[in-house]
């Protein structure tokens, strides 16, 4: 296992493997689908659609409707929300494996908590709430996979508390660091990773000033951890980072 995925942070919803093409198969490994039996898992993927995104474009908007649920296949998006004093805040970003939406299908008439925007080409896989709610009255085990995903939310919510009230400022950039490196990684590898996002997303997910980011930054690019570039981190060390992290 590769130092980023040793020192990975809960910064999002439960992984779910990709499938490899435009075939729904039962070859690909769907973690958020396990419990479910082979069956009902391929009745699931038999009722999304695959949609795809151009680079900044939203997949739907804080306050609309909430009636999908989506499977990201390809590509990273990014949370965003509206703060009280008008600024926008990211506060996740999820990549290929990972779920948005999943409590939009369970409320009627739920809006949307957050902006989603795809940061480069997304291909996702959709499922509407009406085809989730038929889904569940034929097979009910697939209330199990509405349980692992709303876990999943409670899991990230309270680690992410507790990173803002008990883990130094310091400390908590790095591993949010390493949690993004892990999203932007190919296949767990070990080398370079670069994550393109601004300081200013990483102060966001990090719950601190761009100042705090930038000070850091410069501190782990001078120790050959990373080097920085506009609108681009490049982690050059991940095990270095991890011991930063610890």
């Amino acid at each position: 296992m590769t130092p980023l995925a040793l020192a990975r942070r809960s910064f999002s919803t439960v992984a779910l493997a990709p499938r490899p093409s435009q075939t729904l198969t039962m070859g690909a490994d769907w973690p958020l689908l396990r419990s479910l039996p082979e069956e009902d898992r391929r009745r699931v993927l038999a009722a999304a659609r695959r949609r795809r995104f151009a680079r900044r474009e939203v997949l739907f908007h804080e306050g609309d409707p909430g009636d999908t649920l989506h499977l990201i296949d390809k590509g990273r998006v990014a949370l965003r929300i509206a703060t009280p004093l008008g600024d926008v805040a990211t506060i996740a970003v999820l990549g290929r494996g990972d779920a948005v939406g999943e409590m939009a299908v369970l409320e009627e008439g739920g809006r949307r908590g957050a902006t989603v925007i795809a940061l480069e080409p997304t291909e996702t896989l959709s499922i509407d709430r009406a085809q989730f709610l038929d889904l569940r009255r034929r097979y009910p085990a697939v209330d199990l996979f509405l349980f692992e995903a709303l876990m999943a939310h409670v899991r990230r919510i309270d680690a992410q508390l507790m990173e803002a009230l008990f883990v130094p400022v310091e400390r908590r950039v790095v591993r949010c660091l390493l949690s993004l490196a892990e999203t932007y990684a190919s296949g767990g590898q070990s080398d370079d990773v670069d994550v393109t996002l601004t300081q200013d997303d990483l102060a966001s997910l990090a719950g601190t000033s761009r100042a705090t980011v930038n000070r850091v930054l410069r501190q782990a690019e001078e120790a050959g951890v990373l080097s920085l570039s506009r609108g681009r981190i490049r982690v050059v060390s991940p095990s270095m980072l991890a011991k930063r992290a610890r």
